[in-house]
């Protein structure tokens, strides 16, 4: 079959140079448009080394210049509030979207507000979006226009948590979460707390009292799950360019049978991992992948300490729209992506 043409709108982050990645190397995708605002002129090998062939020599368009009438599915990698407004243009042309910003992930106009504390510009597409975490929501996926592909810590930390409150195994009350992360989940506009000698040799907590993606692991624990909870979250960043590690301090009711309860949710995920019993996870393991490993050890006669790792910019951000796109159009989900990781 003839490849569909996409766009990628924020081409030159992380994020973006990762899907431009994963695209070249999907058989029924093509890149037809890459737009980077700041880098609007220059060539994509000017910017993206590390990417070659006819993508290499493609000219970067604004993020609001027309798209080719041929691209049916754009990737928006851009900033939260700044997202917005090029999706409901994308929509309104009548082109479907994976959003990998934080607009459109809140149900809620006033959780959305409380997150990032400005206003939505259009309050009527949050209805609409579909929460992209993919194990969990595709066959609403398969059926919209709208991913709102989810952040990466909610997906190390929901991955592992939903099957456990579903279960009702769960003291509610008592959720702590700690998760570290490379420091490429920052993005790739210079800061001066990632320079080389601000984090190397060191890690720091950020984010407290309460990191934005506190709202969205609470509002979607509650949707996939239905039971109301109120995360204890603490990310902290670490010396390293990307993988992310999330430890889920957890108690309730006879921590024995999680193992099993985690076994039997994603027995048939390819890119959900369950480990052995007492064996926990590496971020080096899944490093390049597609894949979150999950590990858990019983700590007590009601505690278990949960261990989930992912590549936080494959499967916490451009593997996981890739694996949504390939629903929104009705393929395997597998296409283009890897459950096998760089090593060593």
């Amino acid at each position: 079959m003839m490849t569909i043409p996409v766009a990628i709108l924020g081409a030159t982050g992380y994020a973006g140079g990762e899907l431009i990645r994963l695209i070249e190397n999907h058989p029924y995708f093509s890149i037809g448009h890459l737009a980077a605002h700041s880098q609007a002129g220059k060539r994509v090998s000017d910017v993206l080394p590390g990417i070659s062939g006819l993508t290499a020599g493609m000219i970067l368009a604004t993020s609001d210049a027309p798209l080719p009438d041929d691209v049916q599915l754009v990737f928006t990698a851009l900033p939260h509030g700044a997202a917005a407004q090029s999706v409901k243009t994308v929509l309104d042309n009548d082109k479907k979207v994976v959003d990998l910003s934080a607009d459109f992930r809140h149900k809620n106009l006033e959780t959305y507000k409380s997150a990032y504390t400005i206003d939505h510009p259009y309050p009527e597409l949050l209805t609409e979006a579909v929460f992209g975490l993919t194990e969990f929501s595709r066959a609403d996926v398969s059926k919209t226009r709208l991913v709102a592909n989810p952040g990466c810590y909610p997906t190390s930390t929901l991955l592992p948590l939903v099957p456990l409150l579903k279960a009702g195994v769960l003291n509610t009350d008592r959720i702590i979460v700690d998760s570290k992360s490379g420091t490429s989940g920052a993005g790739r506009s210079a800061k001066t707390d990632l320079l080389y000698c601000e984090v190397n040799e060191g890690v720091h907590a950020y984010g407290l009292p309460k990191h934005r993606h506190a709202w969205e692991m609470d509002e979607w624990a509650k949707g996939f799950s239905g039971q109301e909870i109120s995360v204890q979250f603490v990310p902290h960043i670490l010396p390293m360019t990307r993988g992310m590690l999330t430890t889920l301090h957890l108690s309730g009711q006879n921590p024995e049978g999680w193992h099993a309860i985690l076994v039997e949710t994603f027995k048939d995920e390819l890119f959900v991992k369950i480990l052995p019993e007492g064996m926990l996870p590496s971020t080096k393991a899944v490093n390049g992948s597609n894949r979150c490993d999950i590990g858990l050890v019983v700590t007590g006669t009601d505690t278990c300490v949960v261990v989930s790792c992912l590549d936080n910019l494959i499967k916490g951000a451009a593997g996981q729209a890739v694996q949504n796109a390939n629903l929104m159009f009705r393929w395997e989900e597998s296409l283009g992506l890897s459950a096998t990781a760089l090593w060593p």
